[in-house]
């Protein structure tokens, strides 16, 4: 058992509401010390106040302030320290690492297994390529170098005595920040988590070691992995590798950028609204959002959520990122399935199925989700992919699904999210968020409340999601996949919240997209979230690129449960598309 106790701290009023986190561990927990033992966690705030509406609780920024200049009055105020991005140790090699970094976790599997390369050479040569390229990008905020080395000798003489770990054998690999790695400092980007050190490994953390994979770093997020792009007060902002001025995405975004720029052949993150494919298609790499509850859940988050108590039963999926469909595929089994822990994960057959030839696949494709407009870069480079599968006489379809109104899909993730993040919350407490909320909540669907939250209500919104998940099921049981858009448009350069609540960025000045203004949320997230709804699993694979040389990607949805066929035919298509590359420079 580990027992922590956070410093006070509190916000500036001078910039604006920087954190707000021990006010209301004060109010409502009797200690400041947090027990983080994995056999029954405890939650850092029994009133769950971290859980509130990122969207814009208070959007009326005069009531806003009012209502945090009186809990200043009470408790006080301090400024928090500034961030701490990532900076090479003193005297660390910088050196490239190619051409080892950029080879394929399941290349440098083979090349490991027959000596080309020792495990130790691999490890080193990313470790260098980190001190060399993470102080500009901010990817990569933990990692042990030395207990990184240790193990990848281990396996190196493991292997000269004839002793086999797993397909992952030596090959490092890197974790998201909110994933329980033992041993590791793990802060869920949470500021009373800064210095958070836990003491057992997640399920998905585990899988990989027990394969045989080296633990080289954990990897950025924003606060709560609730953004889509990444920037939080204890590491800072993580940088596109592609353009630095630009966004990787979220919350995914450090372990896209680490993989895009060779600092980790695989990294897994995880995705509630596109956590993991908006970070893989801004960066230009594979990711996969597998069919929920297809991997374990057990020990995400730790030190925040309550293992004993779990409130995210529905729309939430973990997975893999990395340069290729084949180290995906590589990944999603030894990852998946039972661990014991999270009875919701059942088993699933994961043996390889006869793939269709080209002229056997049917896919239907969009370019318009309920009107939601994509720029004309993403709309042309989503046509030019479709018109090379129909190059390969591949039956094609411009066609939406029927009988499933995106209004409504996103109406349900939203009220879906907050029956399931929120609903704890004291009633006072959703009242406010209920009544100051109305305005950002009128700018998007995706922030819909379920108010107030009854058991009717909950039942009411399980109903309609389960409806849309049948009617999405029974369209793709015509066609083998369904392609469309990612996000509205490429990469962006990076943007600065309008508030930051309770740590939360919070975003009121519309995106554009080409001549169109649409709300943050519904032009990061309009064509990734409807997929999480329904739980079904999609895959994102680069695409091609815009005018100035930004990747754009595009997802590919497959049926629930059937997330290994997906992956073959993504494979299949990607073999088509051609248009992975890594970016300049690295």
């Amino acid at each position: 058992m580990t027992n922590i106790t956070r410093p006070a701290r509190t916000c500036n009023i001078e910039t604006g509401t920087r954190d707000l986190y021990y006010f209301f561990k004060q109010v409502n927990t009797p200690t400041k010390t947090i027990s983080l033992n994995h056999k029954g966690q405890q939650t850092i705030m029994k009133n769950n106040y971290l859980f509130s509406d990122f969207s814009g609780i208070f959007s009326l920024k005069s009531i806003r302030r009012l209502l945090f200049l009186l809990i200043f009055m009470v408790i006080g105020c301090q400024s928090p320290p500034a961030p701490q991005p990532y900076q090479a140790p003193e005297n660390a090699i910088s050196a490239s690492g190619r051409p080892i970094v950029f080879l394929s976790a399941s290349d440098l599997a083979v090349a490991i297994r027959s000596g080309t390369f020792s495990s130790v050479e691999v490890v080193s040569a990313h470790i260098n390529h980190i001190h060399k390229y993470n102080p500009d990008l901010n990817a990569i905020v933990v990692i042990d170098e030395q207990a990184a080395l240790k193990r990848a000798r281990q396996a190196d003489e493991a292997l000269a005595a004839g002793e086999l770990w797993g397909p992952l054998h030596g090959v490092p690999v890197s974790i998201k920040d909110h994933f329980a790695v033992k041993n590791t400092r793990i802060t869920n980007a949470f500021i009373q988590l800064t210095d958070q050190v836990t003491d057992f490994d997640a399920t998905v953390v585990k899988r990989l070691k027990d394969a045989g994979a080296i633990i080289l770093g954990i990897t950025n997020m924003p606060v709560m992995a609730m953004d889509v792009q990444t920037n939080n007060p204890i590491y800072g902002r993580t940088n596109n590798p592609w353009d630095l001025t630009r966004t990787p995405g979220g919350s995914t975004g450090g372990g896209a950028a680490a993989v895009a720029s060779g600092m980790s052949p695989l990294t897994i993150g995880s995705d509630l609204a596109g956590s993991i494919r908006i970070p893989a298609a801004f960066c230009g790499v594979y990711g996969i959002k597998p069919t929920e509850n297809f991997v374990s859940g057990y020990g995400i988050f730790p030190g925040i959520s309550d293992i004993n108590k779990r409130t995210v039963r529905a729309m939430a999926s973990l997975g893999p990122l990395a340069r290729s469909v084949k180290d995906l595929k590589l990944c999603l089994p030894i990852i998946a399935g039972p661990d014991g822990y999270d009875a919701m994960v059942p088993a699933v057959d994961m043996t390889a199925k006869p793939k269709p030839g080209y002229k056997q696949l049917r896919i239907a494709w969009s370019d318009n989700f309920g009107d939601v407009p994509v720029s004309e870069e993403t709309r042309k480079v989503l046509n030019q992919f479709i018109d090379k599968l129909t190059d390969e006489e591949c039956t094609v379809e411009k066609i939406n699904p029927t009988d499933f109104d995106f209004m409504e899909v996103w109406e349900s993730w939203g009220k879906m999210v907050d029956l399931q993040l929120n609903a704890t919350l004291p009633s006072s407490a959703r009242f406010l968020m209920y009544a100051l909320g109305g305005i950002q909540r009128s700018k998007s669907p995706l922030l819909q409340m379920a108010y107030p939250a009854t058991y009717d209500k909950f039942i009411e919104e399980c109903s309609k999601r389960e409806i849309l998940i049948a009617h999405l099921e029974q369209f793709l049981m015509q066609w083998d996949v369904f392609i469309c858009p990612v996000a509205t448009q490429p990469a962006y350069k990076h943007l600065e919240p309008d508030d930051v609540i309770l740590g939360y960025n919070i975003y009121t000045d519309p995106v554009p997209v080409d001549d169109h203004q649409l709300n943050y949320w519904m032009a990061n997230a309009a064509y990734t979230s409807p997929f999480n709804t329904t739980g079904h699993p999609a895959v994102t694979i680069p695409a091609g690129y815009s005018d100035d040389g930004m990747p754009i990607g595009v997802q590919i949805v497959g049926r629930r449960w059937h997330d290994m066929e997906l992956l073959d035919i993504a494979e299949m298509i990607d073999a088509v598309a051609g248009d992975y590359r890594a970016p300049e420079g690295y």
